[in-house]
């Protein structure tokens, strides 16, 4: 009852033009046992062609080793798992508009919490399961669940999310100029204000710069996100003066940013956090996959709210993300132990690294990391 895995080097997907006009090979987010085609086909500077097999070999063979484990899993941990938390979410969203209605402390805490925790495992665990599409088996209702969750709760064109997500950020991970995290960067804000008190605006932006994107979509995708994100944002606001019991527009629009804003310090610092101060590379001169995603990417330890709320994939088994995009968070912290292994046996990278190390080295090196350029990375005589 397992269905095939989709091949990484998908043919609909080769010849992307990507931002800029730059013609490359992009990677489709899934993959099967088998060569990694279209991972990367440049050798480094000096090396013999025949150089590229062995990283395609460990490709491959990691490959088969996660294959043995996806066919014996369940449908409860290759997706129920992730949907049942997702549910629970969903759930959980009546009591905290409810607990709103207190005029007590306590109660009206727990509230701006519960609203704020389902918030952000709905946009961000449930829009970047739907984007890999990781969340059913049926291709049809992977684009419902996409529209649902990036559009619906997230307020962003599903078009545009999956384009730069899945397309450009995981096909071309630490390449500059393409999947560099470069949009995360901010270089005319110092230090503490992006890493503290700019996180507070992205309920704000996030909509604003999804309305910007529509201009590079159909039509008919535009008003379908217009619609989804405008009835995403009346629902909230409705629920919150009919059944909260707000009394003014602008008390129930303060709420809607404390619940919105309420993990966003930690969603911008996990998304820089996994990728930018390790290694770039040039689009000419970029390792084969296996090589890239372990040099490029780092996994964070695991932490109860975060797995909730960002999931396994974004959090502490990033490495494995990037390898198997395709996988469910849950698949992906039942892989960790094989991939971690393979990688170590194999004298690869296998990167990690604290929270609070983490947060340490973007304030110390701050101008160096987030306001100029980073340097690329050279990788002479990978055999």
């Amino acid at each position: 009852g397992v269905p095939r895995l989709r091949g990484m080097g998908d043919p609909s997907l080769r010849d992307t033009t990507a931002p800029g006009g730059s013609r490359t090979d992009a990677m489709a987010e899934s993959w099967e046992p088998g060569p990694a085609r279209g991972d990367g086909d440049v050798t480094p500077a000096g090396a013999p062609e025949r150089a590229g097999q062995p990283e395609e070999a460990l490709m491959t063979e990691l490959s088969e080793l996660v294959q043995k484990v996806v066919k014996s899993s369940s449908w409860w941990e290759r997706h129920g798992v992730d949907i049942s938390i997702l549910a629970c979410s969903l759930l959980l969203l009546p009591a905290g508009f409810l607990c709103l209605q207190s005029a007590q402390a306590i109660p009206f805490l727990a509230g701006v919490l519960t609203l704020g925790v389902a918030h952000h495992t709905l946009t961000v665990k449930g829009s970047h399961l739907a984007s890999h599409n990781a969340l059913t088996e049926s291709k049809s209702w992977g684009k419902v669940w996409a529209v649902f969750f990036i559009e619906l709760c997230s307020a962003f064109t599903v078009e545009q999310a999956t384009y730069n997500h899945v397309k450009i950020h995981h096909g071309y991970t630490n390449i500059i100029g393409l999947g560099d995290s470069s949009t995360w960067k901010l270089p005319f804000l110092n230090r503490y204000i992006y890493m503290f008190i700019a996180p507070l605006a992205v309920p704000i932006l996030t909509p604003l710069v999804a309305l910007d994107l529509l201009r590079n979509v159909e039509w008919k995708a535009a008003l379908r996100t217009l619609c989804c994100m405008f009835l995403g944002f009346y629902c909230h606001y409705w629920l919150l003066l009919h059944v909260s019991g707000f009394q003014s527009p602008w008390s129930a629009l303060l709420c809607m940013l404390l619940t919105r804003s309420l993990l966003a310090h930690p969603y911008i610092h996990v998304n820089i956090f996994q990728h930018i101060g390790l290694p770039m590379f040039a689009a000419d001169r970029k390792p084969k996959r296996i090589h890239l995603m372990s040099l490029g990417v780092l996994n964070l330890p695991r932490n109860a709210l975060l797995d909730w709320t960002f999931g396994h994939s974004l959090i502490s088994c990033h490495v494995e993300h990037h390898l198997f995009p395709s996988l469910s968070d849950n698949m992906c912290l039942k892989i960790k132990p094989i991939v971690s292994r393979y990688l170590q046996q194999k004298k690869l990278p296998y990167n990690e690294d604290t929270y609070s190390s983490r947060l340490r080295l973007f304030l110390q090196r701050y101008e160096e990391l987030m306001v100029h350029a980073p340097p690329i990375t050279e990788l002479v005589g990978i055999q």
